[in-house]
């Protein structure tokens, strides 16, 4: 559908901008919904994959649970003591 044509031109650009709001609103429930029942069903997925497969996903799943681990190195100036 095309947007109404309305004389004054801030006008026409706030009702396009309101459809597409309510577009992506709706969109953005739906796949929720259906991320949600997907998570639910995870379990049951991973237990039909052979062991290879379920490790390979969980491999990829991970960087999304778990927080990357960065090296860290004393730099100059900042205090250091080995009192264990």
């Amino acid at each position: 559908m095309l947007p109404l044509k309305i004389t004054v031109f801030n006008r026409q650009i706030n009702i396009m901008k309101t459809k597409e709001q309510i577009l992506t609103k709706g969109l953005r429930e739906n796949l929720k919904e259906l991320m949600q029942k997907e998570i639910q069903n995870f379990p049951k997925h991973l237990e039909t994959l052979e062991p290879k497969e379920r490790l390979n996903i969980i491999c990829k799943l991970l960087p999304y649970v778990l927080p990357k681990v960065e090296s860290v190195s004393l730099t100059e100036g900042e205090p250091f003591s080995l009192d264990w």
